[in-house]
């Protein structure tokens, strides 16, 4: 158990620490009115606290810095004591965070399938309607760079380059700042996305780390293809939706392929309002005893995929229009606050 003068003391170190980030010299702390004791105190306390593990002291010549003990005693002594937290100074608006693209397209498509009890499908938007939102550039090593770009969508990826010699920390920052303001805003499938690496004002150096780091973006939009959702399958393969039998084990395969579904919603995305085809209408022939309603959901000016049921020609056309229609008004909803640029 820390005395009150200890307790005082660790809680000035973590605070200075988180403000700043550098190790704490004694004389900072030694300047806290709060403290009823001298510089050489301050020095003692602290070398206690060290050996109680709850402070680091990094060089000879440097200040403190808390261990993990160290804040986990602070913050526990925050918690205990209950006292009051600082309000947030801005609202937190969860509404998106709580439901990022993945799930929001299960939920749609199951909801989708209970509301027409049909065969629910919705197409993802491709990888390459997301947008860089950020770009950080990290030295792991002095020989060993990590790049990390975070998307619009909230995904994340990453890219460990390394290299023959030491790399200066300057350029290191330069290259964050240069790649975010470069690239910030961009679609991953953007064809200018590896032109706006190479630009011939800057230094042979800064150019040949760019040249090293321009496979993490490039790896962006290799696999662009829309995801499919479905939802309902059992609800389509049970008795009496399927009339012709025969035709069965042609659905099965279809749904299991999903090459010709995703093929069918590009078909729908072309239409400018609802795309409904019934039985023999439908191109594929597994499709000949089945309907479908179908249309897309996105940008104002770019839909970015399609919501769609499939089930038997004598189906609810009204109910399952209606479904369809308001689920992709919800979702281009969703998307264009989920894609918009931060």
């Amino acid at each position: 158990m820390l005395t009150p003068r200890q307790e005082r003391i660790l809680t000035k170190v973590v605070e200075e620490y988180l403000h700043s980030g550098q190790p704490v010299p004694s004389r900072t702390v030694a300047a806290d009115p709060d403290l009823d004791c001298g510089p050489s105190t301050v020095r003692n306390e602290l070398a206690l606290l060290e050996e109680y593990g709850l402070l680091d002291h990094p060089h000879v010549s440097a200040g403190r810095v808390p261990t993990d003990a160290g804040h986990r005693y602070v913050v526990d002594r925050m918690l205990s004591a209950g006292q009051r937290l600082p309000a947030s100074q801005r609202r937190l608006d969860l509404t998106l965070m709580r439901r990022e693209i993945d799930e929001a397209m299960r939920a749609t498509t199951e909801t989708l399938s209970q509301m027409t009890n049909l065969l629910a499908v919705v197409s993802a938007p491709p990888l390459d309607a997301a947008t860089i939102r950020h770009v950080e550039v990290l030295e792991l090593q002095p020989r060993a760079v990590l790049v990390v770009i975070i998307t619009s969508t909230g995904n994340v990826s990453k890219m460990l380059a390394t290299f023959e010699r030491d790399v200066d920390p300057g350029l290191v920052a330069w290259a964050g700042e240069y790649l975010n303001e470069r690239l910030r805003g961009m679609g991953l499938g953007a064809r200018m996305l590896a032109a706006r690496l190479a630009d011939p004002c800057l230094s042979p150096t800064e150019l040949a780390f760019l040249r090293r780091v321009a496979p993490a973006f490039g790896g962006l939009s290799e696999e662009t293809e829309d995801i499919l959702y479905l939802d309902g399958t059992a609800r389509l393969l049970q008795a009496g939706q399927i009339e012709d039998v025969s035709r069965v084990n042609e659905v099965i395969d279809l749904l299991e392929r999903r090459v010709a579904l995703l093929r069918m919603l590009r078909t729908a995305l072309a239409e400018p309002g609802i795309y409904v085809r019934i039985g023999h209408e439908n191109e594929l022939p597994a499709m000949h005893s089945l309907a479908v309603v179908a249309t897309g959901y996105g940008m104002p000016r770019r839909k970015l995929g399609a919501v769609s049921v499939i089930g038997p020609v004598r189906m609810d056309y009204a109910g399952a229009i209606a479904t369809v229609r308001e689920a992709a008004h919800e979702l281009s909803r969703f998307v264009e606050d989920a894609y918009a640029e931060n």
